[in-house]
């Protein structure tokens, strides 16, 4: 079985930086070089600065190159994640509401979490993609509005009806967290237990009608 290959610290680098916003990557790109070229074009007299220097000007350009890379690949998820959604609210939009949910389930767990978290953003979330997910659920993406922290499980995303297991063991992870509150989110329905359980627990169910509602309104 092969092994797979080591990321370099760079390649790691420009993964953690992707996560920005493209326009905040390009501005740290040229904020770096102009400031480490400044660094670099220092003279020194003391011995001790001169190996300072020598790594400032070894970096100089692979910072820049770090967030330009991080850059474009900001820029080419975020362009993919709208095409995504902007599939899907035409469906809504132009075709029935059954042909629009059946376009969601044809989704792959990965685009149906990309989904939901591009809605949240239109909805004026500041949404980060956890990865802790997967195909069976999880704490799929955490979200910032005005200062308070909201959890988002996009659990069994195939499944028709989401039981209170499912939103009693979020709840469970929403208060270990510090979280305001949560939603959890399916494609199917919520059984009425779930829902029972949701009511007074500042947890949102949002089942496949009412995320078409929300791609709509966004």
């Amino acid at each position: 079985m092969a092994r797979s290959r080591r990321k370099s610290g760079f390649e790691v680098f420009v993964e953690i930086v992707a996560k920005l916003p493209w326009k905040i990557c390009l501005l740290l790109a040229v904020v770096s070089c102009l400031v480490l070229h400044t660094i670099a074009g220092i003279k020194v007299e003391q011995p001790a600065h001169v190996g300072v220097l020598m790594f400032v000007s070894i970096v100089q350009l692979l910072f820049p190159a770090g967030f330009l890379f991080g850059a474009v690949v900001s820029f080419l998820k975020q362009r993919k994640n709208q095409q995504l959604y902007e599939s899907i609210a035409n469906h809504s939009s132009a075709e029935t509401k059954s042909s629009a949910l059946q376009a969601v389930e044809r989704l792959t767990w990965q685009e149906f979490e990309i989904l939901v978290g591009e809605s949240f953003r239109r909805k004026g979330y500041n949404v980060e993609e956890t990865g802790g997910g997967g195909a069976d659920g999880g704490i799929d993406l955490a979200m910032n509005l005005n200062g308070q922290r909201y959890l988002v499980q996009c659990k069994q995303w195939k499944t028709f009806k989401v039981g209170v297991k499912v939103v009693r063991e979020f709840f469970g992870v929403m208060v270990a967290n510090g979280a305001k509150g949560g939603f959890v989110v399916t494609s199917g329905v919520f059984t009425q237990e779930a829902t029972s359980f949701a009511e007074d627990k500042n947890i949102t169910l949002v089942d496949g009608e009412k995320l078409l509602k929300i791609i709509n309104a966004a």
